[in-house]
């Protein structure tokens, strides 16, 4: 359940602070003015969803995955893992590698939209986004026997939040700053200060009336 809270508000603080105005688009288009998103829109909302890869593969909550223990002698990516050897994941590292990411510290949700040609240079043809990443090109809810078994659930946790703030709500700087701090923690890699932001209704005021 930690994990069910942490990866997905991490994942929406950073997508909230970098990418909206494209969001925007998207949730208007799909869902509309006169109605909240509800989870039967989640399929419709693909930018939304690269959002949150995006934000998984470039900013994890922790550098490195719990630790796994290697049952056989195998040999991964060219190196031998000994049998009995303790084996740990660098989330950081898969996410920003630049043998597999084009650029891979922007951050460009428009990756994660196509199959086929290059994903990476956004192009190829259009594909249902998931939030899943089996080939491990970077952690969301890990995969193979050790992976989430709430991967619905925890779809809808991340996706649900961010759309709803998107729809709801005009997102602006405070006045007094300059520019919004994307500084990391150095107790972990969320946002090394809350996002603090203005806010205005973009909805009519029925909506937000429980």
């Amino acid at each position: 359940m930690i994990a069910g809270i942490d990866n997905p508000a991490n994942a929406v603080e950073w997508a909230m602070a970098e990418i909206l105005n494209k969001a925007d688009e998207e949730v208007d288009k799909v869902v509309g003015k006169e109605r909240l998103v509800q989870e039967q829109d989640i399929p419709n909302l693909n930018y939304i969803k690269a959002c949150a890869r995006e934000a998984f593969r470039l900013h994890p909550l922790h550098s490195f995955n719990p630790p796994h223990l290697s049952l056989s002698e195998t040999v991964v990516a060219g190196y031998r893992m000994p049998k009995g050897s303790h084996d740990i994941l660098s989330q950081r590292g898969l996410g920003k590698n630049p043998k597999v990411w084009d650029r891979p510290l922007e951050l460009r949700p428009e990756r994660h939209l196509f199959t086929g040609g290059d994903a990476n240079r956004c192009n190829g043809s259009p594909k249902e986004v998931l939030l899943t990443e089996p080939k491990l090109r970077f952690i969301s809810f890990s995969t193979g026997r050790r992976g989430c078994i709430r991967i619905t659930l925890g779809t809808v946790m991340t996706v649900m939040p961010l759309a709803r703030i998107v729809q709801e709500f005009l997102w602006m700087k405070p006045p007094e700053l300059s520019k919004i701090s994307l500084e990391k923690s150095d107790r972990d890699l969320s946002l090394a200060n809350l996002l603090v932001v203005c806010v205005k209704h973009r909805l009519p005021s029925r909506l937000y009336v429980p």
